[in-house]
């Protein structure tokens, strides 16, 4: 305790010191900011490599929502297409991979992020969105499937 009063002290005398202090305690906090989000449940992003893991060892369904020309100029193998308009209408189609792990993907997240929404609110409990979108997959050099 009496370090702490010494430490405390010191940085009323110092106020440079002060300033550095607090900026090293806010940049820290924002470092570790996603880690406690993500253990809290808060998050429900993934990046590609998890996505790819996921897809892997647990039949995880990609979903991609974006439009009919976005999907067609590439998107992620054997996911299925369901513009984010559409998707209350196909719920009950889904409702069979209501225990699997569910990946929705649009252009960069936003639309994602709508989709994870509807989806949860509708009781489907692990649902993520790509990080990034396809944008981030296509930057990670992930293979994307052109349609015809």
């Amino acid at each position: 305790m009496e370090a702490l009063n010494h430490f405390m002290i010191f940085l009323q005398k110092n106020p440079l010191h002060l300033a550095l202090f607090g900026t090293a305690v806010i940049t820290g906090g924002m470092l570790i900011w996603p880690l406690f989000s993500r253990l809290s449940g808060q998050s429900n992003e993934i990046g590609t490599v998890e996505t790819v893991q996921l897809i892997n060892r647990r039949d995880a369904l990609v979903i991609d929502v974006r439009e009919s020309s976005e999907y067609a100029s590439g998107h992620i193998a054997n996911s299925r297409h369901i513009p984010l308009a559409q998707l209350a209408d196909h719920l009950k189609s889904l409702e069979k991979f209501k225990t699997r792990p569910i990946i929705v993907n649009c252009r960069s997240g936003s639309r994602a992020a709508g989709a994870v929404g509807i989806l949860r609110k509708n009781g489907f409990n692990e649902v993520f969105t790509l990080r990034g979108g396809i944008l981030a997959w296509a930057q990670a050099s992930m293979p994307l499937e052109k349609s015809k």
